[in-house]
């Protein structure tokens, strides 16, 4: 018996069917069948399909004589099916690598439940992706089971068929069949949720939700859409038959109101014709079934009045949305001219000698490089006043109490801006920082760059996507210095921005923390995550991708690689910013987190503790190897994209050649040099060695101390102290110095 019956209708998806299947028969977690409908298709699904089930066993198949339609479709398959769960995925989605793997697992942590709720994502045609914005709601439902009684939150999730998984047993012993009709999830769903004695959740993108450009039945415009009334009146025939459920009346009475409204709303769905009837059968129903002392306000109010109100009501929330958006254009209009004279009058005032204003990261808080240098202000010389810059409220609440700070676009804002003769920084400041004579603008940068940035960026257009090069290159004309950690960081900065800044081998800042730090320096991230004193800390820090819409590409199979370590081994994972706040941690990170597998680290807002934690890193082309290497730890490299890679954002020199440690170019390669002890023997430390006498150059722990006495203070200090070190020309460096 398997463990998984996964049923696919199919009709009329030739072109996405062979991407359907794929993804189910790929999985790494093979203990399933895959029960295929051809609902009587047109087109060459049936071909397709008998061709899928000569070379798999897995794969059964079935022609309809006749279309039935996609919930008869699924009810075709029931009787095939043999495996312990149900999964219903639609022939046009597809199942996310290891999707398969992560619902086994949580199906055993929990002891099988009914029915377990998984998350999924929006795959657009023109390449987005955009996860399901209540992807908390699974988070917050615990790492137990439930009902919809102890947890109802779980019914505001999308209420389909397909983001959950079913014991079979349970079906069948309630009886749970597909209607015919448009809206046939709605009939499914809400008498399985109300009848299952045990839910779970699992936080993870198990589905790729295909939004299609065309052929979408729901997004079609129709009469058919009429269906959602019978569909509807089946789910309070059920309630009506089990009166144990009678309690979710008003909740399913305003849930129809709302899910008619919204297809009412849509211009895509209802013929223009058809939408007064719509509106007329919608109220009847509503009225027919409102529970007795029920409640009707807000948005379902409009269901007790006339569709002509309903019109009234709608052009009057259109026409006010309208004024409110022009009166806030009209504001910010307003606000942008006082702005501007506020910080003209504040230019007027001679700049203040002692006050120097931080940003790091777009406002982001008191980070990075700009941190190491403010901290080492407040010690150096107390009298310069630092005042941090942030973007909102909530960031001004995760700084130090003691630490000063105004909002973007305040007028406070304007005030240190237009007066400050400091400005630290590590991205640009925005186009209305004006600089005045006599200020000095700080550019610290954000690591030793590996791949193409600034002027660069113009001939990779794919990369640049988003970015006003020439608007970037106005900005940097501001900056007085441009902070260096080694030769090879000059020669981009004076390449990518040629812009009249001194460059200043300082070394970085935030990197005095690696240089001075001690084995202990990580204690504190450890012990907030729990992991052993013990342990082998291995980091596995992936950067962004500029070939792939979004950046996130899996390249490892985390739980594999996780297991793979052994014991007495943690596996850290940060993510590049550019990844933290979209689908990347829902495709399996967050739930791996959650149950102990591995440490998900991307919140951390100190990088420098995170690294200082570790004992290994494994990056693929992140900056953060250049940081890492001032802490002489291994260092593998991860390279089996590179050529795509170079290709899409370009590269100043050939990392896998002048590597930092071994190279892997395969999951084979990464898991060999780890259970062999490769990763850590004496070639590899001969590698880290000339990599860190190159591009550690000019870090020796003073950095902050430099910046602080030569720019802000202006008294001498020597350069840092360097080996004999081995200029870009004698490496293979693609840069030469002019």
């Amino acid at each position: 018996m398997p463990r998984f019956s996964v049923i696919v209708p199919c009709f009329k998806v030739q072109g996405f069917l062979r991407e359907c299947l794929d993804s189910v028969l790929e999985q790494c977690f093979r203990d399933l069948e895959l029960i295929a409908v051809d609902d009587c298709s047109p087109d060459g699904c049936g071909a397709i399909l008998d061709e899928y089930a000569a070379r798999d066993p897995r794969v059964k198949v079935l022609h309809l004589p006749e279309n039935v339609g996609l919930g008869r479709a699924r009810n075709a398959g029931l009787p095939h099916a043999s495996g312990d769960f149900l999964f219903f995925l639609d022939s046009d989605d597809t199942l996310t690598p290891g999707a398969l793997r992560a619902v086994a697992d949580r199906l055993a942590e929990c002891g099988d439940p009914d029915v377990l709720v998984f998350d999924y994502a929006r795959t657009y045609w023109w390449g987005g992706t955009r996860r399901n914005v209540l992807a908390h709601l699974l988070t917050e439902a615990g790492p137990g089971t439930f009902t919809v009684d102890t947890y109802p939150q779980i019914l505001d999730l999308l209420m389909v068929v397909w983001n959950k998984v079913y014991r079979r047993d349970f079906v069948e012993e309630n009886g749970f069949r597909f209607p015919p009709g448009y809206y046939e999830d709605t009939p499914w769903t809400f008498p399985v949720m109300l009848s299952a004695g045990r839910i779970a959740a699992l936080d993870r993108i198990c589905v790729n939700y295909r939004q299609r450009r065309q052929g979408n039945i729901l997004s079609t415009t129709s009469r058919k859409h009429f269906d959602i009334h019978d569909q509807y009146e089946r789910v309070f025939a059920f309630v009506d038959a089990h009166p144990r459920l009678a309690a979710w009346r008003p909740y399913l009475h305003r849930k129809m109101g709302l899910h008619c409204l919204d297809i009412l709303a849509k211009p895509d769905r209802l013929p223009p014709g058809d939408k007064a009837e719509f509106f007329r059968r919608t109220a009847r129903m509503f009225a027919a079934h409102r529970p007795e002392g029920a409640r009707v306000d807000g948005e379902v109010r409009p269901l007790t009045g006339s569709y002509a109100m309903y019109q009234v009501r709608r052009q009057a929330g259109r026409a006010g949305r309208e004024l409110g958006r022009r009166g806030l254009q009209a504001r910010k209009t307003v606000a942008g001219r006082a702005g501007r004279g506020l910080a003209g009058l504040h230019a007027r005032r001679p700049l203040d000698a002692d006050l120097a204003v931080y940003s790091a990261f777009s406002h982001k808080g008191m980070l990075g490089d700009p941190a190491a240098v403010y901290r080492a202000a407040r010690e150096i010389a107390p009298h310069i006043r630092g005042v941090w810059v942030v973007r909102d409220a909530e960031e001004a609440r995760r700084l130090p109490p003691d630490v000063p700070y105004v909002l973007v676009g305040s007028p406070r804002y304007l005030d240190v801006t237009a007066r400050a003769r400091f400005f630290v920084n590590n991205v640009n400041w925005p186009g209305t920082v004006v600089k005045r004579p006599g200020s000095v603008f700080v550019q610290t940068h954000q690591g030793t760059p590996l791949k193409y940035m600034g002027a660069d960026l113009l001939g990779k257009p794919g990369a640049r996507h988003g970015f006003d090069v020439p608007q970037m290159l106005r900005r940097a004309d501001r900056w007085d210095y441009s902070l260096v950690a080694n030769r090879h960081s000059e020669l981009v900065w004076e390449r990518a921005y040629p812009c009249h800044f001194t460059s200043v081998r300082t070394g970085s800042p935030r990197n005095d923390a690696l240089v001075t730090g001690t084995p202990g320096g990580g204690a504190g991230f450890r012990a907030r995550h729990g992991i052993p004193e013990d342990h082998t800390v291995v980091l596995y820090a992936p950067t962004r991708r500029d070939y792939r819409r979004g950046g996130h590409v899996d390249r490892l199979d985390l739980a594999r690689f996780a297991a793979g370590l052994g014991e007495g081994h943690t596996l850290v994972v940060r993510l590049h910013p550019a990844l933290a706040t979209g689908p990347a941690r829902g495709l399996g990170l967050a739930e791996l987190h959650r149950r102990g597998v591995l440490v998900d680290a991307t919140d951390e807002p100190h990088v420098e503790e995170v690294m200082l934690a570790s004992d290994a890193l494994v990056t693929d082309y992140s900056a953060l190897m250049f940081d890492y290497a001032n802490l002489d730890r291994p260092i593998v490299v991860h390279a089996d994209d590179w050529p795509a890679y170079v290709a899409s954002r370009g590269a100043y020199l050939d990392i896998t050649a002048e590597a930092p440690g071994h190279v892997s170019r395969s999951y084979r390669e990464l898991a060999w040099l780890f259970a062999s002890g490769a990763w850590r023997d004496e070639e590899s430390a001969r590698l880290r060695a000339d990599f860190r006498a190159r591009f550690c150059e000019f870090d020796d722990g003073r950095a902050a101390e430099r910046v602080v006495r030569t720019l802000m203070l202006g008294e001498p200090m020597p350069e840092p102290e360097t080996a004999l070190v081995p200029g870009p020309a004698a490496g293979h460096d693609l840069l030469t110095s002019t």
